[in-house]
């Protein structure tokens, strides 16, 4: 009789010297990950990164048989960019990574939201590859299409996205925007539509281009995150935002000016079941199909954000993606460890077999 294999699979979160030294399976946020795991015979270790103990990681990640990345593209003011180097050597070299720092470039950045424009999930999205494309195209769309969202191609937590409208001045001035930042605590700003286009200039530097959008009207019927294990719902959250809503009289640190809680609901909920089935028989198989990913490419775990767009003329909801997340998808429903601790299970078994 064979014995069933024993796979290792290194959780990844940064964080420094003192934390990688403490580090447990049992004291930080993902320890329902490490209890699924562990229930059925994987063995996962914490392997906390950063860029000054790099090499550490290294060795520690080539030991295991997959790798499992909680890491924003913007954390404490560092990006990614030496991290993904070193996951990238570290795929090659035999472990998986998930989410892949290519696929993280294919599906978890903004210019997702111009390349899948065409699925059942976009709007009228525009692309933006140099700062003078932007200043000879998007005043003229912000003069006839109305209210705009602007994105940074990488970013998290609402940085580098801005609500942007034209306003009418007592001067009559025509080239007066309003502006608002989806990062907590951000007021509306009164500024010369060139002044705020300087504004963004460093967004092509660091993520190759901006994404132009249409401002969704029903922003205040709240955001559905839609969490994805592999290519199967794994749970829903549905969440009143407050991003690009203007605060209230009392200012943005009021009570009333910060976001609801985030509800969570398991894949069944009744509320989302179309949206379910959108997502798990279309729309993810035709984003595979369009950025060329593979099924096991596919994150372990990830997100997508949806407001809801028009209704039908039968009173039914459609829904707009406004974000992929897949570099640091977390908090999650209730269900997610143990799918993800199956998915890692089968990711393992198949890069790996008897």
């Amino acid at each position: 009789m064979s014995r069933q294999r024993t796979f290792k699979v290194a959780i990844l979160w940064r964080g420094d010297a003192e934390a990688r030294q403490s580090a447990t399976p049992q004291n930080n946020r993902f320890y329902r990950i490490f209890e699924e795991l562990a229930a059925i015979g994987i063995d996962a270790e914490p392997a906390v990164y950063d860029e000054a103990f790099a090499d550490e990681v290294r060795e520690q990640l080539l030991s295991a048989d997959g790798v499992l990345v909680w890491v924003d593209p913007i954390q404490r003011g560092k990006t990614r960019g030496e991290l993904d180097a070193l996951l990238r050597d570290v795929a090659a070299r035999g472990p998986w990574v998930s989410a892949h720092p290519d696929v993280i470039l294919k599906m978890g950045v903004k210019e997702v939201l111009y390349r899948t424009k065409h699925l059942g999930w976009g709007s009228d999205t525009y692309l933006y590859r140099t700062i003078a494309e932007f200043g000879a195209a998007f005043p003229v769309r912000l003069q006839s299409s109305g209210p705009r969202v602007i994105k940074q191609n990488r970013g998290n937590d609402g940085l580098g996205v801005w609500k942007v409208e034209q306003i009418a001045t007592h001067t009559g001035a025509a080239d007066t925007v309003r502006v608002l930042h989806a990062q907590r605590g951000s007021i509306p700003e009164d500024l010369p539509l060139q002044e705020f286009m300087a504004r963004c200039e460093p967004y092509f530097a660091w993520g190759g281009c901006i994404i132009d959008q249409p401002f969704q009207p029903r922003l205040p019927d709240g955001m559905i995150r839609c969490y994805m294990g592999a290519d199967k719902v794994v749970g829903f959250g549905h969440q009143l935002i407050k991003a690009l809503i203007p605060p209230p009289p009392e200012g943005p640190d009021s009570p009333a000016a910060q976001p609801g809680p985030r509800i969570m609901h398991s894949p069944d909920a009744e509320p989302f079941q179309a949206l379910r089935a959108k997502m798990e028989t279309e729309w993810t198989p035709q984003m595979m199909e369009l950025l060329g990913i593979q099924g096991a490419e596919l994150p372990i775990i990830w997100d997508a954000d949806f407001l809801y767009g028009p209704q039908t003329a039968s009173g039914e909801d459609s829904y707009v993606l406004c974000e992929i997340n897949v570099s640091s998808c977390f908090a999650m429903p209730d269900q997610a460890p143990a799918a993800i601790a199956r998915l890692v299970l089968k990711r393992s078994s198949n890069a790996r077999p008897e």
